[in-house]
């Protein structure tokens, strides 16, 4: 990632954070990732876009994601979704299963973890196991 987004936190600091601060994190890191490959794989209008993100950033299509890709995450990964999925939010969804909400979470929380350790090329399988 460019210089401009500077991360100050040694890894030791990162693996003291709550993982719902990895989500809150991971939730912006995955929408922009979305988003940008709807600008770059199609011609949609903004509104269209909009929709179409909708799709992949939802709780329930997070949830979907990570039961797929569970299997290719290593140990410390399967540690990081688990702490997301455990992680004690008391915030209720408006418009998700509590289960999904959990693992959509959990997911944020594997996402935002990878791009605060800077673990670019991990991030970026996993992201790529995605699409």
């Amino acid at each position: 990632m460019d210089e401009w987004i500077k991360i100050d936190k040694t890894e030791e600091e990162i693996n003291l954070l709550s993982p719902l601060t990895w989500a809150y994190v991971g939730d912006c890191v995955f929408e922009l990732y979305i988003r940008t490959n709807l600008v770059n794989q199609t011609h949609l209008k903004p509104h269209k876009l909009h929709i179409e993100s909708i799709k992949y950033v939802k709780a329930q299509a997070q949830a979907n994601i990570l039961k797929e890709i569970e299997k290719n995450l290593t140990e410390e990964e399967k540690e990081i979704v688990r702490r997301g999925r455990n992680a004690e939010s008391h915030h209720l969804p408006k418009n998700a299963k509590v289960q999904d909400y959990r693992y959509a979470t959990a997911f944020e929380a594997l996402i935002g973890y990878l791009y605060l350790t800077k673990k670019r090329e991990r991030l970026k399988e996993i992201l790529t196991l995605i699409m």
